[in-house]
Protein backbone atom coordinates (compact mmCIF):
# COMPACT_ATOMS: atom_id res chain seq x y z
CA UNK A 1 0.00 0.00 0.00
CA UNK A 2 1.82 3.52 -1.05
CA UNK A 3 1.86 6.24 1.42
CA UNK A 4 -0.01 9.19 1.61
CA UNK A 5 1.25 12.40 -0.27
CA UNK A 6 1.22 15.56 1.40
CA UNK A 7 -0.70 16.72 -1.11
CA UNK A 8 -3.30 13.82 -0.68
CA UNK A 9 -3.64 14.22 2.77
CA UNK A 10 -4.64 17.90 2.20
CA UNK A 11 -6.92 17.13 0.39
CA UNK A 12 -8.90 14.91 2.48
CA UNK A 13 -8.31 17.57 4.94
CA UNK A 14 -10.02 19.99 2.81
CA UNK A 15 -12.85 17.49 2.07
CA UNK A 16 -13.72 16.53 5.37
CA UNK A 17 -14.16 20.78 6.23
CA UNK A 18 -16.52 21.14 3.51
CA UNK A 19 -18.54 17.84 3.60
CA UNK A 20 -19.06 16.81 7.58
CA UNK A 21 -19.88 13.07 5.91
CA UNK A 22 -16.33 12.61 4.25
CA UNK A 23 -13.72 10.71 5.79
CA UNK A 24 -11.19 12.29 8.36
CA UNK A 25 -7.62 11.77 7.34
CA UNK A 26 -6.23 8.10 8.49
CA UNK A 27 -4.75 7.91 11.37
CA UNK A 28 -7.26 10.05 13.25
CA UNK A 29 -9.27 9.34 16.32
CA UNK A 30 -12.06 10.82 18.30
CA UNK A 31 -10.10 13.61 19.43
CA UNK A 32 -9.09 14.92 16.32
CA UNK A 33 -13.02 14.47 15.17
CA UNK A 34 -14.02 16.90 17.86
CA UNK A 35 -10.93 19.35 16.79
CA UNK A 36 -12.30 18.95 13.02
CA UNK A 37 -16.15 19.75 14.24
CA UNK A 38 -14.66 22.82 15.73
CA UNK A 39 -12.56 24.06 12.89
CA UNK A 40 -15.91 23.22 10.41
CA UNK A 41 -18.08 25.64 12.34
CA UNK A 42 -15.42 28.48 12.31
CA UNK A 43 -15.03 27.86 8.97
CA UNK A 44 -18.16 28.20 8.20
CA UNK A 45 -18.40 31.17 10.32
CA UNK A 46 -15.71 32.88 8.58
CA UNK A 47 -17.40 32.43 5.35
CA UNK A 48 -20.70 33.67 6.33
CA UNK A 49 -18.97 37.07 8.26
CA UNK A 50 -17.78 37.51 5.00
CA UNK A 51 -20.97 37.67 3.08
CA UNK A 52 -22.42 39.64 5.92
CA UNK A 53 -19.85 42.54 5.44
CA UNK A 54 -20.33 41.67 1.15
CA UNK A 55 -24.40 41.43 1.07
CA UNK A 56 -25.48 44.39 3.29
CA UNK A 57 -28.11 45.71 1.63
CA UNK A 58 -29.17 41.87 0.51
CA UNK A 59 -29.21 40.83 4.23
CA UNK A 60 -31.21 43.93 4.89
CA UNK A 61 -34.16 43.32 2.51
CA UNK A 62 -34.20 39.53 3.20
CA UNK A 63 -33.83 39.84 6.86
CA UNK A 64 -31.53 38.44 9.47
CA UNK A 65 -32.71 34.75 9.43
CA UNK A 66 -33.37 34.36 6.12
CA UNK A 67 -30.08 35.26 5.27
CA UNK A 68 -28.27 33.71 7.71
CA UNK A 69 -29.97 30.29 5.88
CA UNK A 70 -28.55 31.42 2.66
CA UNK A 71 -25.31 32.35 3.45
CA UNK A 72 -24.81 28.58 5.21
CA UNK A 73 -26.35 27.23 2.19
CA UNK A 74 -23.59 28.84 0.16
CA UNK A 75 -21.04 28.25 2.55
CA UNK A 76 -21.07 24.47 2.11
CA UNK A 77 -22.32 24.08 -0.89
CA UNK A 78 -19.40 27.19 -2.95
CA UNK A 79 -16.74 27.19 -1.06
CA UNK A 80 -14.21 30.00 -2.21
CA UNK A 81 -11.75 28.09 -4.84
CA UNK A 82 -9.02 31.19 -4.48
CA UNK A 83 -6.86 32.11 -2.05
CA UNK A 84 -8.72 34.54 0.15
CA UNK A 85 -11.79 34.66 1.95
CA UNK A 86 -13.11 37.87 -0.19
CA UNK A 87 -13.93 35.15 -2.68
CA UNK A 88 -16.89 33.59 -0.39
CA UNK A 89 -19.53 36.15 -2.46
CA UNK A 90 -18.56 34.49 -5.58
CA UNK A 91 -21.84 32.99 -7.07
CA UNK A 92 -24.00 34.48 -4.45
CA UNK A 93 -26.52 35.55 -6.80
CA UNK A 94 -27.25 32.31 -8.12
CA UNK A 95 -27.60 30.99 -4.24
CA UNK A 96 -30.21 33.76 -3.89
CA UNK A 97 -31.88 33.15 -7.37
CA UNK A 98 -32.43 29.41 -6.31
CA UNK A 99 -33.55 29.63 -2.48
CA UNK A 100 -35.83 33.16 -3.22
CA UNK A 101 -37.33 32.25 -6.36
CA UNK A 102 -40.58 33.94 -5.53
CA UNK A 103 -38.36 37.35 -4.92
CA UNK A 104 -36.23 37.70 -8.14
CA UNK A 105 -34.82 40.89 -6.67
CA UNK A 106 -33.34 39.42 -3.92
CA UNK A 107 -30.91 37.84 -6.91
CA UNK A 108 -30.60 41.39 -8.75
CA UNK A 109 -29.25 43.36 -5.63
CA UNK A 110 -26.83 40.40 -4.43
CA UNK A 111 -25.65 40.57 -8.01
CA UNK A 112 -25.09 44.51 -7.47
CA UNK A 113 -23.48 44.40 -4.25
CA UNK A 114 -20.83 41.62 -5.65
CA UNK A 115 -20.65 43.65 -9.09
CA UNK A 116 -19.58 46.40 -6.73
CA UNK A 117 -17.25 45.24 -5.08
CA UNK A 118 -15.57 43.20 -8.03
CA UNK A 119 -15.16 46.97 -10.06
CA UNK A 120 -13.99 48.43 -6.85
CA UNK A 121 -10.78 46.52 -7.06
CA UNK A 122 -10.10 46.34 -10.41
CA UNK A 123 -6.79 47.46 -11.74
CA UNK A 124 -6.41 51.38 -11.65
CA UNK A 125 -6.96 52.80 -15.56
CA UNK A 126 -7.27 56.49 -16.61
CA UNK A 127 -10.38 56.90 -19.39
CA UNK A 128 -10.45 57.72 -22.62
CA UNK A 129 -12.10 61.46 -22.59
CA UNK A 130 -14.21 62.57 -25.67
CA UNK A 131 -10.91 64.76 -26.86
CA UNK A 132 -8.72 61.76 -27.21
CA UNK A 133 -10.98 59.87 -28.65
CA UNK A 134 -11.77 62.12 -30.89
CA UNK A 135 -7.99 62.51 -32.10
CA UNK A 136 -7.73 58.91 -32.24
CA UNK A 137 -10.25 58.41 -34.50
CA UNK A 138 -9.97 61.60 -36.88
CA UNK A 139 -8.51 60.05 -39.78
CA UNK A 140 -10.66 56.55 -39.71
CA UNK A 141 -12.61 55.65 -42.99
CA UNK A 142 -15.89 53.74 -42.68
CA UNK A 143 -13.84 50.58 -42.65
CA UNK A 144 -11.95 51.37 -39.69
CA UNK A 145 -15.14 52.31 -37.63
CA UNK A 146 -16.81 49.04 -38.70
CA UNK A 147 -13.18 47.26 -37.32
CA UNK A 148 -13.26 49.56 -34.22
CA UNK A 149 -12.80 47.68 -30.51
CA UNK A 150 -12.56 49.39 -27.49
CA UNK A 151 -10.85 48.88 -23.93
CA UNK A 152 -13.52 49.44 -21.31
CA UNK A 153 -13.07 49.92 -16.93
CA UNK A 154 -11.24 46.84 -15.62
CA UNK A 155 -14.27 44.34 -14.00
CA UNK A 156 -16.92 46.61 -15.65
CA UNK A 157 -20.04 45.00 -15.48
CA UNK A 158 -23.31 45.38 -17.41
CA UNK A 159 -26.94 42.65 -17.50
CA UNK A 160 -30.56 43.13 -18.05
CA UNK A 161 -32.30 43.70 -14.57
CA UNK A 162 -36.51 43.54 -14.03
CA UNK A 163 -36.37 45.42 -10.74
CA UNK A 164 -35.56 49.49 -9.77
CA UNK A 165 -32.11 49.03 -8.46
CA UNK A 166 -31.50 52.62 -8.13
CA UNK A 167 -34.22 52.79 -5.81
CA UNK A 168 -34.02 49.53 -3.69
CA UNK A 169 -29.91 50.65 -3.26
CA UNK A 170 -30.93 54.35 -1.90
CA UNK A 171 -33.84 52.29 0.36
CA UNK A 172 -31.14 49.97 1.65
CA UNK A 173 -28.55 52.25 2.75
CA UNK A 174 -29.83 51.61 6.08
CA UNK A 175 -32.00 49.89 8.29
CA UNK A 176 -36.29 50.61 8.69
CA UNK A 177 -36.63 52.92 5.29
CA UNK A 178 -39.51 52.26 3.29
CA UNK A 179 -39.11 49.61 0.67
CA UNK A 180 -40.01 50.75 -2.97
CA UNK A 181 -42.11 48.73 -5.10
CA UNK A 182 -39.24 46.49 -6.97
CA UNK A 183 -40.76 46.07 -10.38
CA UNK A 184 -40.25 47.92 -13.48
CA UNK A 185 -42.89 47.86 -15.85
CA UNK A 186 -40.04 46.58 -18.68
CA UNK A 187 -36.91 45.32 -18.18
CA UNK A 188 -33.82 47.67 -18.10
CA UNK A 189 -30.00 47.45 -18.38
CA UNK A 190 -27.46 47.74 -15.54
CA UNK A 191 -23.97 49.41 -16.23
CA UNK A 192 -21.62 49.00 -13.03
CA UNK A 193 -18.25 50.62 -13.47
CA UNK A 194 -15.56 53.25 -10.92
CA UNK A 195 -15.51 57.12 -10.91
CA UNK A 196 -12.42 57.48 -9.42
CA UNK A 197 -12.29 55.18 -6.05
CA UNK A 198 -15.95 55.11 -5.90
CA UNK A 199 -17.95 52.06 -7.26
CA UNK A 200 -21.19 53.36 -8.95
CA UNK A 201 -23.80 52.25 -11.32
CA UNK A 202 -26.70 53.11 -13.49
CA UNK A 203 -29.69 51.85 -15.20
CA UNK A 204 -29.55 52.36 -18.80
CA UNK A 205 -31.51 51.54 -22.29
CA UNK A 206 -31.81 47.13 -22.63
CA UNK A 207 -29.46 47.63 -25.50
CA UNK A 208 -27.08 49.67 -24.00
CA UNK A 209 -26.41 47.01 -21.63
CA UNK A 210 -26.31 44.24 -24.25
CA UNK A 211 -23.62 46.39 -26.44
CA UNK A 212 -21.70 46.99 -23.39
CA UNK A 213 -21.48 43.02 -22.87
CA UNK A 214 -20.84 42.86 -25.86
CA UNK A 215 -17.89 45.09 -27.21
CA UNK A 216 -16.33 43.48 -23.13
CA UNK A 217 -16.49 40.40 -25.16
CA UNK A 218 -14.22 41.84 -27.81
CA UNK A 219 -16.95 42.99 -30.40
CA UNK A 220 -16.28 45.37 -33.25
CA UNK A 221 -18.11 48.49 -33.40
CA UNK A 222 -19.90 47.02 -36.80
CA UNK A 223 -20.94 44.02 -35.46
CA UNK A 224 -22.72 46.12 -32.40
CA UNK A 225 -24.54 47.81 -35.23
CA UNK A 226 -25.75 44.18 -36.64
CA UNK A 227 -26.80 43.48 -32.93
CA UNK A 228 -28.76 46.43 -32.61
CA UNK A 229 -30.13 46.30 -35.96
CA UNK A 230 -31.73 42.65 -35.53
CA UNK A 231 -31.92 39.83 -37.91
CA UNK A 232 -32.89 40.41 -41.57
CA UNK A 233 -32.99 44.51 -40.93
CA UNK A 234 -34.07 47.02 -43.39
CA UNK A 235 -31.53 50.29 -44.24
CA UNK A 236 -33.43 52.25 -41.69
CA UNK A 237 -33.50 49.82 -39.11
CA UNK A 238 -29.79 50.04 -39.87
CA UNK A 239 -29.45 53.60 -39.30
CA UNK A 240 -31.23 53.94 -36.70
CA UNK A 241 -28.89 51.28 -35.26
CA UNK A 242 -25.54 52.87 -36.36
CA UNK A 243 -27.34 56.69 -34.46
CA UNK A 244 -28.13 54.22 -31.70
CA UNK A 245 -24.56 52.33 -31.24
CA UNK A 246 -23.02 56.05 -31.48
CA UNK A 247 -25.40 57.36 -28.76
CA UNK A 248 -24.01 54.84 -26.67
CA UNK A 249 -20.17 54.80 -27.06
CA UNK A 250 -20.61 58.29 -26.62
CA UNK A 251 -22.19 57.89 -23.15
CA UNK A 252 -19.55 55.29 -22.22
CA UNK A 253 -17.08 58.39 -23.10
CA UNK A 254 -18.53 60.52 -21.11
CA UNK A 255 -18.99 58.22 -17.66
CA UNK A 256 -15.04 57.18 -18.20
CA UNK A 257 -15.95 53.84 -19.13
CA UNK A 258 -13.50 53.62 -22.16
CA UNK A 259 -9.64 53.41 -21.74
CA UNK A 260 -8.70 53.13 -24.86
CA UNK A 261 -8.56 51.69 -28.58
CA UNK A 262 -7.83 48.54 -29.62
CA UNK A 263 -4.82 48.07 -31.96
Amino acid sequence: MTEETLAERQATFMRAILDEGAPLPSGWGNSQAAGMAVYRGNYRSALMDALANTFERTARYVGEGAFKQASAHHAITHPPSGWTIDEAGKGFETTCAELFGDNPEVAEIAWLEWAMLEVSTGAETSPLDPAGFGAATAEFGDEDWMQLKIELQPRAGARLVENNLTALWNALEEDGQDRPDPRLPEPQGCLVWREGERPTFMLVEPDNARAFSAMQDDAGYGEIIELLAGDEPSEESVQDAAMRAGSYLGHWLQEGLITGLKA
